[in-house]
């Protein structure tokens, strides 16, 4: 099956090499038979590719460990589960998975625009498969997933071999939500090529108005959706396995995945614009390009090696490979927004500083100077290393003390941008929208003050949630209330219909709510308690209203590992409330240890309890207590988000014409006419 799948792939770079080369020739001739075996060849391109990765997660499932990879990263115990995740435990699966998933996306554009956009289909298929080739070159060439175990003999030939069993995977990948993280993250990476490929087809194609916006918006919201998703489950990945009590640390690794995203929400707001006044074309242009070079530079900093991180693979040659791919790639989109930029001129310009237009433009710096910011901070070890010789890591204080007061202004500006008019906002309009949330954002803060913070960012931060929180549910109240008024449905009723009436409007609303509740989560770290002791059996640890009793130590054996737990119990006011169970596993196979942290949460609060090893001197299990406030708001927020993309998505509902019978006349007063139809509005489905 090795030499199958390798084969696959192998065919899988021809096929894309002729894609792009015959593709330009496509686009040259206009020869509609080149046209169509160039699609063709694409669509060929992606089948081979299933086929490798397939091929790949069966030697898994077979425990073929003649093959390098499956040596690396499985062995005979791993559980069927884990197996799976091991496809893009290393660079060598990730790559191959990485052309998987891309593969997914550029055939589904295939299919679905295969007899449409005649003019712009070969450019956007030229681009996608260029992409798809330089991923292609580096699985066949540089990091194949199918090398065979091999060992030189005496007389120097190289005979194949057979491990009777494998390394294991990574004991920090033996977690569910690495089954579900990677993928999803992955497929926001990837999931960004689309809306690239359209916008760099379109301006090649000088292809007229903004209908390449239309064509990729919905690409473009499932990629930001994946890519949101991949975030917020990785944090929550490092803040229950690796037992410090945080979830974002800033990681080189945690800031590549945000690079794409800071850009790629940016794009999905400015893109209003150009829908609406014909303006930022060229802003839009170069989001996305942006975000795509981010994808890219992301990919290059988890698998080169030039940063360290718990998330990154090992050191590797592959990095220079990346580097000359993103130069080509700056170089073909430079030289086209430089051959075409009469094309993008603006039909609008900006007529209010308060207006939705100018919200959208500074909501759009906000995020790019956040995005410089993030690539600053991250990159600076690297350019310090490089001119110094000395490599000077940059920490959280940084990116906290310039990230905060930027994510603040970013808040304030979801809830202000939404109310205010096209072109102008009046005064009275201003009064109308926000004199309510403001009012309801102050009495948070007063509130707050009162009950003891006094930390500033926290304050402001629930302030402008109230604030942003009000000025959307009152949007909802208002639309809700005029279809009541025709209807005589509950308001819940008509807020649901409202929103499906204009599912992106209110879908963004949504997103934008499930932000709020993000932003509370991140409020609650400046209250953040911990407390780290070396415990006998029996004794107690106090923080806050919890005390931790613990109550035994005992050895569970599994068929991957041997889990050495702690049997703790907790108490709050004196009352037993449960049992939490903090492991330290070790992994046979590899002889590695890892961490499962004991969470109790609720909406107020987390209680995280680490089992942090044993004192060297005292040989006590000694135990590390966190209570991290409102860090439940996070997750919950990242569900909302995701909820409120999925509502955008969908269809608008559309108003069916009905004729409706009119009331019958009385026998009293007879009119000219027994029965009369007048036209009534019903609410359907498409």
């Amino acid at each position: 099956m090795d030499v199958f799948g390798s084969f696959a792939l192998l065919l899988a770079f021809v096929c894309a090499a002729y894609a792009l080369v015959g593709g330009i020739a496509a686009i040259i001739t206009r020869h509609p038979l080149l046209v169509k075996s160039t699609r063709q060849a694409g669509m060929a391109t992606c089948g081979l590719i299933f086929l490798a990765t397939f091929s790949l997660e069966y030697l898994f499932f077979t425990d073929n460990f003649s093959v390098s990879y499956v040596v690396s990263h499985s062995n005979r115990d791993l559980s069927t589960f884990y197996k799976i995740a091991a496809l893009w435990s290393g660079m060598e699966g990730s790559l191959l998975f990485w052309s998987f998933l891309l593969a997914i996306y550029v055939l589904s554009v295939l299919i679905t625009y295969r007899n449409k956009n005649g003019e712009l289909m070969p450019y956007v298929g030229v681009v996608m498969a260029g992409v798809q080739l330089f991923f292609l070159a580096l699985s066949n060439f540089i990091e194949s997933p199918f090398k065979a175990l091999g060992t030189s003999g005496a007389d120097g030939v190289l005979s194949f071999v057979t491990r009777s069993d494998g390394n294991g995977l990574n004991p920090l990948l033996q977690y569910p939500e690495m089954v579900i993280h990677p993928p999803n993250l992955y497929s926001g990476y990837t999931g960004f090529t689309i809306p690239f490929a359209f916008a760099l087809g379109a301006l090649l194609a000088r292809y007229p108005g903004e209908k390449w916006i239309h064509l990729t918006r919905k690409w473009t919201m499932i990629a930001w959706m994946f890519q949101s998703l991949g975030i917020m489950l990785g944090a929550h990945w490092a803040y229950a396995v690796l037992g410090w009590g945080g979830y974002w640390g800033w990681d080189p690794v945690e800031n590549a995945s945000l690079l794409p995203w800071l850009t790629g929400t940016a794009f999905l707001h400015s893109v209003m614009m150009q829908e609406k006044r014909g303006m930022m074309k060229v802003w839009n242009v170069w989001l996305v390009f942006c975000t795509f070079l981010m994808c890219i530079l992301g990919t290059f900093l988890t698998r080169s090696g030039v940063v360290s991180s718990v998330h990154a693979f090992a050191q590797s040659n592959i990095g220079p490979w990346f580097v000359a791919f993103m130069g080509i790639t700056l170089a073909v989109c430079l030289g086209a927004y430089l051959k075409n930029r009469d094309y993008l001129a603006s039909e609008n310009h900006l007529d209010a500083v308060v207006s939705r237009e100018s919200s959208f433009l500074f909501n759009n710096l906000l995020f790019l100077v956040a995005c410089i910011a993030v690539i600053s901070g991250t990159l600076f070890p690297v350019f310090s290393e490089w001119f110094t010789g000395n490599r000077i890591s940059v920490g959280a204080p940084y990116f906290n003390r310039v990230n905060i007061p930027i994510g603040l202004l970013i808040l304030f500006l979801t809830g202000v941008g939404p109310l205010l008019a096209w072109r102008k906002t009046s005064t009275e309009s201003l009064k109308r929208n926000f004199g309510w949330p403001l009012l309801i954002g102050a009495v948070v803060g007063t509130v707050a003050l009162a009950l003891g913070f006094r930390d500033f960012f926290s304050v402001v931060c629930l302030i402008l949630c109230a604030f942003v929180a009000a000025t959307i549910l009152l949007e909802f109240y208002r639309g809700a209330k005029v279809i009541r008024a025709r209807s005589g449905a509950s308001i819940a009723a008509c807020a649901i219909d409202l929103t499906m009436r204009n599912t992106r409007r209110y879908g963004g609303y949504i997103i934008h709510i499930g932000m709020v509740f993000v932003f509370i989560g991140l409020a609650g770290n400046a209250f953040n308690r911990d407390v780290q002791k070396a415990m006998r059996v029996g004794e107690t640890m106090q923080i806050g209203s919890y005390t931790v009793l613990l109550q035994g130590v005992d050895t569970k054996p599994e068929r991957n590992y041997t889990a050495q737990r702690l049997l703790v119990e907790v108490l709050r006011d004196n009352k037993p409330m449960m049992m939490l169970f903090p492991e330290k596993r070790n992994f046979i196979t590899n002889k590695e240890n890892g961490t499962m942290v004991a969470i109790y949460s609720t909406l107020r609060e987390d209680l995280y309890v680490v089992f942090a090893g044993m004192d060297p001197d005292a040989q006590l299990p000694v135990i590390h207590t966190f209570l991290n406030p409102l860090v439940k708001w996070i997750w919950f927020g990242g569900v909302t988000v995701v909820f409120g993309t999925l509502i955008a998505l969908l269809p608008n509902r559309r108003s069916v014409l009905v004729l409706a019978p009119a009331e019958q006349p009385s026998a009293v007063q007879p009119l000219p006419h027994a029965v009369t139809t007048s036209v009534a509005l019903r609410e359907g489905h498409d």
